[in-house]
């Protein structure tokens, strides 16, 4: 079962990163929410067993049940619109044994897995029209699910983390540049429509966040009032912060303000607390880790394994960018967390997860070749399919 573990070549720079963004997350979470805080170093015990284990074991011969995951994946969703528990304005929470849990934070390792199979499949295919048709229809699924929770954040991470797993594999670029040509005036034309008060796309609070975004300071005393005192909270940090679970009269994390702090406005508490300069550290590590997963795309030993890596660079990367545009006031309220760092037992177990995936799949990875040998998929160069040339071998 851990025949495929090698010490030698585990990522001990992406560890390192991680494990640092990780305790940047305890020391955050830990003064917006004292009472969380062993909880979250908790789960990241609990995360990094769970690496560990999975870095040890065959990718290949997990991705073999994808369908399975896909199945359990759609079985979640549908029971958190069915009976899961509601907070916030949204139904996103599923209680199980006295467990409570996120599962649309779970559905994006578990696509990563599925379409790490179902693409590696169909790489001979994946240009045709009928595969395609085929990926899209079955991300929309989870998709309708997630969006109907209502987490329209979410959705779209599902989406961004699909479309690059996609590229990696190879889709045709005419197909893409038509899909652009069609989708973008379409996005136009609905996003003029839920501006409207009649609209039926959006609930009310999506359309209120949209509508905040775009004029702040009609909804200043409601809707936009938790990113006008992000910004502030983050300028008044200054260079080097306010100082660390710091009690002073002036804090607005401490006024009340910013509700949710340990969770969609953590980066909030970070620009406060440490300033300019551990602001920029949380976001040059976001970067720093899903720079160096998308680095193992072009080592990976098949399409699987590329996928998986770009899947996980994909969710680090774009969901933190999401997440911070948020508190900065660059993206409407989504209320989606920050990688590693909000507390968040699943989105935490299940980042972990896939990190421990994206370990293993290095382990098993070719050495780089040169440049005449490498091949040409989704515009990254791609490692020969040595998957199969072992089964022929042998």
């Amino acid at each position: 079962m851990f025949k495929t573990f090698n010490l030698k070549r585990i990522d001990f720079v992406l560890l390192t990163l991680i494990i640092s963004l990780n305790v940047f997350g305890i020391f955050a979470v830990g003064s917006a929410r004292p009472d969380l805080q062993i909880k979250q170093i908790e789960g990241m015990v609990v995360g990094l067993a769970l690496m560990l284990v999975i870095s040890a074991l065959d990718y290949h011969k997990i991705i073999y049940f994808a369908w399975v995951y896909y199945v359990i994946n759609i079985v979640l969703l549908y029971l958190v619109i069915s009976i899961g528990s509601t907070g916030g304005g949204a139904q996103r929470w599923l209680t199980i044994g006295g467990f409570t849990f996120q599962p649309s934070e779970a559905a994006k390792i578990l696509l990563i897995l599925f379409y790490a199979k179902f693409i590696m499949k169909y790489k001979d295919r994946i240009r045709t029209i009928p595969v395609t048709a085929l990926s899209v229809a079955l991300i929309l699924i989870p998709f309708y699910l997630i969006w109907k929770q209502p987490d329209m954040s979410t959705s779209i991470m599902v989406v961004v983390i699909f479309s690059v797993m996609m590229f990696v594999g190879g889709i045709s670029f005419r197909l893409v540049a038509g899909i652009f040509a069609v989708s973008l005036p379409t996005a136009l034309i609905l996003f003029n429509m839920v501006l409207q008060e009649d609209q039926t796309l959006l609930n009310p609070y999506q359309r209120n966040r949209i509508l905040a975004f775009l004029h702040p300071e009609d909804f200043a005393d409601t809707t936009a009032y938790q990113t006008i005192y992000s910004m502030m909270a983050i300028g008044s940090g200054k260079l080097l912060g306010k100082g660390y679970n710091t009690n002073s009269l002036s804090s607005l994390l401490n006024s009340g303000y910013i509700s949710q702090s340990q969770t969609d406005f953590i980066f909030t508490v970070i620009g406060e607390e440490f300033g300019f300069i551990g602001a920029c550290a949380v976001v040059a590590l976001i970067a720093a880790i899903s720079i160096k997963c998308f680095l193992n795309v072009r080592t990976a030993r098949d399409m699987a394994g590329m996928v998986i890596c770009a899947g996980m660079g994909a969710w680090i990367g774009f969901q933190g960018i999401m997440n911070i545009g948020v508190a900065t006031g660059t993206f409407p309220n989504t209320g989606i967390p920050l990688p590693f760092v909000s507390y968040g037992l699943t989105s935490l177990w299940s980042l972990y997860m896939g990190i421990g995936f994206l370990l293993n799949v290095r382990m098993q990875s070719a050495p780089v070749r040169s440049a005449k040998t490498v091949g040409r998929i989704g515009g990254i160069p791609d490692m020969p399919d040595l998957a199969e040339e072992d089964a022929m071998l042998t």
